[in-house]
């Protein structure tokens, strides 16, 4: 059993992944490994020395070509359970979630096979029981800031009131 969760913070150290939540013209950027026949939201691990906001640019150029774009944090996650990362059951790992908006993209030059713009959400998930529960997340922070007027989401309310109307 994978269980996902959500913090409102944690200590950078732990902050492994960074997962970003992607549209371009309003519709959702997914992405096809080459090795798999699933598609996923961009992201992935991150390197030493780098910030988690520097692993979310470069993952989401690596895994999509984007190369203008807007991104912003959204929240921590964490996963606990038996995964591709976690190899026992009690492991908890954890990653910050963004929501980016791309403007252009140029060539593929990485693991990725294709990426796949789309109105829906895909039913094929390369990781069902995780990246679902972000997507919906992510919809919830975005509810939570429309009712706050100051505090710690605050500085994106605009960029998520433009994201979500664009696609929920």
């Amino acid at each position: 059993m994978v269980e996902v969760k959500f913090y409102d913070n944690v200590a950078d150290e732990f902050l492994k992944f960074a997962v970003i939540i992607s549209k371009t013209d309003n519709k959702w950027v997914f992405c096809k490994h080459k090795e798999r026949e699933t598609y996923e939201i961009p992201g992935g691990h991150r390197e030493p020395g780098e910030s988690i906001l520097e692993t979310a640019k470069r993952e989401l150029q690596e895994e999509t070509g984007a190369v203008d774009f807007r991104i912003e944090p959204i929240c921590v996650y964490s996963v606990k359970g038996k995964t591709r990362v976690n190899e026992n059951i009690d492991d908890e790992t954890f990653g910050m979630l963004f929501i980016a908006d791309i403007n252009s993209f140029e060539e593929l030059h990485s693991e990725i096979e294709k990426i796949l713009i789309s109105d829906k959400l895909v039913e094929n998930w390369t990781y069902p029981l995780i990246q679902p529960i972000l997507i919906e997340e992510a919809k919830k922070k975005r509810l939570y800031i429309n009712r706050q007027a100051t505090g710690t989401f605050s500085l994106s309310y605009s960029f998520l009131t433009e994201f979500e109307s664009s696609i929920w």
